[in-house]
């Protein structure tokens, strides 16, 4: 495994490094305090200077004006995007825009491509993902109460989504639902349809308050009620009965995404943890970094960090050189390791700064805050722990213990 940055990729993230630092990083109080619909021609302006630098879509296809990096280099990307969370954003690599691009590159029609994919990969418009229900485990895929049943040359959707994250303000939600109720098989009972958000019976009811933080445009989580929602058969995704395949397949390297941003965001609040515990005095001689305990939290958050580095990377390794299926184990162990990782890092950080780190002053209370969600969305912890668990005793089958 050669985890080798090579000399164009290195400088590809020194000018997105400067970009966030002199770019982004300024402007996050007020996103943070005005909104993204507020914030928008800022944001796009940002953007703009993103494609005139030639770094935008890092990870999406050249042949729609994406850079086309591997995996392996978005997985850097991701990391030196995520310590502001207008990053990934202001460089066209965010969620649940990637995802959908990914779905969309590999599995639409030659026309679904042109309609949805190429625009979306342009910034031209955005996208959600409609897949977690209210009422069942959003962690099970193959258990779905939306139903999207055929009349004449359409299908009729019906049922209740949430966290249908950035639904405010998409042209397009790719919706996953049950088209094959009979299926022997609950990995082949549902499907992923297109759907405009401006078809009726598409009803958007709310933006969810997560947090006591209300998100708007991208930043947002909606519940949407489908309600005889009528699209043409031709919007369905990769086939009847791939919803799950696909879901899979898009998941696999999202997880990769979300582990790289979240140790940007431990970057981010590890080098904010040191400055600080460096010039705060704790009596008139004496620093919080000459306190003992302040050097057990920088040693614990460095080992913390290099550890769910190093695995990610070997996972993104893994499925660029073995496959997704081969690297089930490792994305299931990243999942639950970085997302808990981050958090240790993010409480340390909010713990050295005090009173401080309770407020807005920093970006560490609302990473605290809005980051608690890494251990549920994507599938909860125990549910992996579980999956990893019977992958590992799978192997062990047969074995003659002496």
């Amino acid at each position: 495994m050669d985890f080798t940055v090579s000399e164009r990729m290195q400088t590809i993230l020194d000018m997105m490094k400067e970009f966030v630092e002199k770019e982004l990083i300024p402007m996050e109080q007020e996103f943070v305090t005005r909104g993204f619909k507020d914030m928008l021609p800022e944001i796009e302006n940002k953007r703009d200077l993103v494609r005139k630098m030639e770094l935008w879509a890092p990870l999406h296809p050249k042949e729609y004006g994406g850079m086309g990096l591997s995996l392996m280099e978005f997985a850097l990307v991701a990391e030196a995007l995520g310590g502001t969370p207008l990053g990934l954003y202001v460089f066209g690599c965010q969620a649940p825009d990637a995802g959908n691009i990914e779905i969309l590159n590999e599995f639409g029609t030659d026309e679904q491509k042109e309609e949805y994919c190429r625009p979306t990969v342009e910034g031209k418009i955005r996208s959600c993902f409609s897949m977690t229900e209210v009422e069942v485990a959003g962690s099970n895929p193959t258990w779905l109460l939306t139903t999207a049943e055929k009349d004449g040359d359409d299908y009729v959707i019906n049922g209740n989504k949430w966290y249908t994250s950035s639904a405010d303000g998409s042209k397009f939600a790719i919706v996953m639902a049950e088209t094959n109720p009979e299926s022997q098989s609950p990995y082949t009972k549902a499907s992923m349809i297109i759907v405009p958000t401006d078809t009726p019976g598409f009803n958007a009811v709310r933006n969810i308050s997560v947090m006591g933080h209300t998100g708007d445009g991208w930043a947002s989580h909606a519940e949407i009620r489908y309600e005889n929602c009528r699209v043409p058969q031709s919007n369905i995704l990769g086939g009847e009965g791939m919803g799950f395949v696909m879901a899979q397949q898009r998941l696999g390297p999202g997880r990769i995404h979300h582990c790289m941003r979240w140790i940007g965001i431990c970057n981010r609040c590890f080098d904010l943890m040191c400055a600080y515990a460096l010039k705060r005095r704790r009596t008139p001689t004496k620093v919080l970094a000459d306190s003992d305990v302040i050097k057990t939290y920088i040693a614990d958050s460095a080992a913390d960090i290099l550890s769910s580095r190093l695995m990610v990377l070997n996972t993104a390794w893994t499925i660029e050189n073995a496959g997704i299926k081969a690297a089930m184990k490792d994305i299931s162990i990243i999942k639950f390791y970085v997302a808990n990782a981050m958090q240790r890092v993010v409480d340390r950080a909010l713990q050295v700064h005090g009173g401080l780190g309770m407020t807005d002053d920093t970006p560490i209370s609302m990473y605290y805050r809005g980051e608690r969600a890494a251990r549920i969305y994507d599938g909860v912890d125990e549910v992996h722990k579980i999956s990893v668990g019977k992958r590992i005793l799978r192997e062990y089958e047969g074995w003659n213990v002496k």
